[in-house]
């Protein structure tokens, strides 16, 4: 048994906001309340000054395994993912080889059982993320696939959408879209505007976001799918989505950490670690995706976590893959420029962080209640630390430096403690 006492307990479910106790038994949260300190437990955490929070929960990562472990394995993202504050993670499928089969599927998923963290895993849309012929959705479902997508590669063929939607109405789970068309992207990775002029670089408009989330949203108000809008970066696509929402689409889009925090001037001051796809835009922009936030047009938070290593990303900027690792600094982020700035409450940001995200993959993981799972987080919100270091086996991250708010104490899983601070 532990017990976790004096510890400000925060449930964006129940909105439970108060200074108690919390003790976990057998991997369960048992009791939810004062203790009388007597009782024999194997250990007691004083969380006096800290918020006890559920385990964060992140939908959009890639641990790059199998196949690409130089940038990141299961094991050190779910290390990274811990000292995030992050219990459960659910991986993309853009793997080499691809998640579009069972057998890879059921092997990679053998492997996680053994991992600190509740490692998900999504299958492909599409055999090979061609585009061109779809997986067995219902086979994929059957052999524990979390949800559907081609995360990194557009769904160009509007048949093709179409059915994958419907199918994954059938299986009732979410499919996650990422939306940039090539038509519109003359390099990848920049936004198109001032920063991509002054650099001579061609940039991504925002119109290749922008023309995929309309025909997109229009296809899921059809079919009912519930649907996953990845990474929004484009002040036009969260109206867009704000507007199918209003209208009964059963969608939700992320915000990732980085989308919210900066701008294409990042690419000046930070070059490859500040290109990403979709790129980072205007200042209008990201306060359009701050708007989302608060209004509810946006639900998730999630980080595409995207390792790669120090030889990709030291190349010129035309040739460095996309993408920066986020995991560790996702919950500092939300703290330090949405709550500290005053744009969203605690309660708001933890709501984006836990129960919105296991809502959308039908998960039992997100609040804090007797009986549910005891995946929990505690952290100090006024603590402050420098990045300086990651768990992650890569290190492509524009904040390095940086001094951020929210000190992650203990990470706890099933029961068990998983990251100590």
């Amino acid at each position: 048994m532990i017990l976790i006492k004096n510890g400000r307990v925060m449930d964006p479910k129940t909105k439970r906001d108060e200074i108690t106790d919390v003790v976990i038994e057998n991997g369960t949260i048992s009791v939810i309340g004062k203790q009388d300190e007597e009782q024999a437990y194997e250990r007691i955490i004083d969380a006096d000054g800290c918020i006890v929070a559920p385990g964060l929960i992140d939908v959009h990562v890639h641990f790059r395994d199998p196949g690409l472990t130089h940038k990141e394995d299961i094991q050190t993202g779910s290390r990274a993912a811990a000292a995030g504050g992050f219990t459960t993670v659910v991986c993309m499928a853009n793997t080499k080889p691809t998640i579009d089969n069972v057998d890879t599927l059921k092997e990679l998923l053998a492997r996680a059982k053994k991992l600190p963290i509740k490692m998900l895993q999504a299958s492909a849309v599409t055999k090979g993320l061609k585009g061109e012929e779809l997986v067995d959705f219902h086979a994929m479902k059957e052999a524990g696939a979390a949800g559907f997508t081609d995360d990194g590669i557009p769904l160009m063929d509007v048949s093709i959408l179409k059915k994958a939607m419907e199918l994954a109405k059938e299986c009732d789970l979410p499919i996650s879209l990422h939306e940039e068309d090539p038509a519109f992207i003359d390099e990848p990775g920049v936004n198109q505007g001032a920063v991509s002029k002054q650099l001579g670089y061609g940039g991504a408009s925002h119109l290749a976001e922008d023309v995929m989330v309309a025909r997109d949203l229009m296809i899921a108000m059809e079919t009912g799918a519930a649907v996953d809008i990845q990474h929004i970066s484009s002040g036009i696509s969260v109206d867009l989505v704000r507007f199918a929402r209003e209208h009964g689409a059963d969608v939700v889009a992320e915000a990732s950490p980085h989308h919210f925090s900066l701008t294409e001037e990042a690419v000046l001051k930070h070059g490859t670690l500040a290109r990403m796809n979709p790129p980072l835009r205007t200042e209008h922009d990201r306060q359009k995706i701050i708007e989302g936030l608060q209004d509810g047009t946006i639900t998730i938070i999630a980080t595409d976590h995207a390792p790669h290593s120090v030889e990709e990303k030291v190349q010129p900027l035309g040739k460095a893959p996309s993408g920066i690792i986020g995991l560790e600094t996702a919950l500092a982020l939300g703290i330090t420029n949405l709550v500290k700035k005053g744009y969203l409450s605690m309660m708001d940001l933890l709501e984006k962080m836990t129960i919105n995200p296991a809502n959308l993959y039908r998960l039992e993981q997100g609040s804090i209640e007797e009986g549910k799972p005891a995946d929990l987080v505690i952290f100090c919100e006024d603590e402050s630390f420098v990045v300086d270091h990651f768990y992650s086996k890569a290190s492509n991250s524009p904040f390095i430096g940086e001094t951020l708010y929210g000190t992650i104490k203990y990470t706890i899983c099933d029961g068990k403690v998983v990251f100590e601070n």
